[in-house]
């Protein structure tokens, strides 16, 4: 499909079945200002200031589409609340989180680069943390196959110890980890934002259970707050050595060179791990008009790669999926591919 087309109606895979989305308008209250792109900076010269590329506007437009676009009569929609300290720590350290109370206490604080925690931010993403959570319990109590976290601020890059890269809090990681608690012996996670998922590996670097999959721009380590470089010697270690694949991409990869990885790295990778829990994390800034990616990737790449992932969960999950939110920062194209990877992923 070309770039420009617009959203299609559900095929058969969508159509057999409900979308359960967890979503709540509080975590719009995470400010993340106005500056020369991420940094928040007003250098004093410059006449128009750009609003920080994960905004509120992204994911207004993500729940527009899914409330009025073509796949609407196939969603259900369930409000998060907010995780609790003691659900944190699954995933994080006692410091990190002590930090971060710390912070919002004091006003707020730019964590790391491009990473603000300003008044509002915590409260948003306790509540991201918890809707991610819900979808989870959702799914785990067989209240639904396919459950899709709706969630700002996003996770993927939220190590153990520190913030990054957007992240305060690892929204995927703490529901894998809930998932695991729960009963789950195996759970996969597929990561196709454009940027390595770097804390999530990092979180389960050393289990088995948990097999962490990265499809991302090779972009390398960028600083102190991201040291993983996500390249393919990084394999696990210990007990979760060879339970860490990275899948580095070259720039403008595009829709074929996706779908070709998934097939002949992901898929397989899948067979052999056998797990019985799916979690899709999911980022639309690998699309072709992203500001903050170059993989070139369209509606039809996206809706591949839902196709792909819904037919591993059939096979190896029961149908049971998590969808978690991450990044996607084209305010109008990220929502288009949104929706497209739900037509068939859903």
């Amino acid at each position: 499909m070309a770039a420009s087309a617009s959203p299609s109606p559900p095929s058969s895979p969508a159509a057999e079945g409900i979308i359960n989305v967890f979503w709540d308008d509080g975590m719009l209250n995470h400010d993340t200002g106005k500056g020369v792109f991420d940094t928040g900076i007003d250098p004093g010269f410059l006449e128009v200031l750009e609003k920080h590329p994960e905004n509120a506007d992204r994911i207004k437009n993500m729940v527009s589409i899914l409330k009025r676009g073509p796949i609407s009569p196939y969603i259900s929609w369930h409000s998060g609340i907010p995780a609790h300290i003691p659900q944190l720590l699954s995933f994080h350290t006692p410091d990190y989180i002590n930090e971060l109370v710390e912070a919002d206490k004091a006003g707020g604080k730019m964590v790391c680069d491009g990473t603000v925690l300003n008044p509002g931010s915590w409260g948003a993403a306790l509540l991201a943390v918890g809707t991610t959570l819900s979808a989870m319990k959702h799914v785990l109590d067989g209240h639904g196959k396919i459950a899709y976290a709706l969630v700002r601020p996003p996770g993927h890059h939220a190590q153990p110890t520190m913030a990054d890269g957007y992240c305060f809090l690892n929204n995927a990681g703490l529901a894998v980890q809930l998932a695991l608690n729960s009963g789950c012996g195996k759970v996969v996670v597929i990561d196709i934002d454009v940027h390595y998922g770097n804390g999530t590996a990092e979180g389960f670097y050393r289990s088995n259970k948990v097999l962490t999959i990265s499809l991302h721009m090779n972009h390398g380590s960028w600083g102190p707050s991201h040291p993983q470089n996500g390249t393919v010697d990084e394999l696990g270690e210990g007990e979760g050595f060879g339970y860490n694949l990275n899948i580095p991409l070259p720039n403008g990869t595009g829709d074929r060179g996706y779908v070709h990885a998934m097939t002949e790295l992901v898929v397989p990778a899948i067979q052999k791990f056998e797990p019985n829990m799916i979690v899709l994390v999911v980022g639309q800034d690998s699309s072709a008009f992203d500001p903050n990616g170059r993989q070139c990737l369209t509606m039809d790449g996206y809706r591949e790669m839902g196709r792909i992932v819904r037919s591993l969960a059939d096979r190896y999950s029961g149908g049971r999926l998590l969808i978690v939110q991450e990044g996607g920062y084209h305010v109008t194209y990220s929502a288009y591919c949104l929706h497209a990877t739900l037509e068939d992923g859903g």
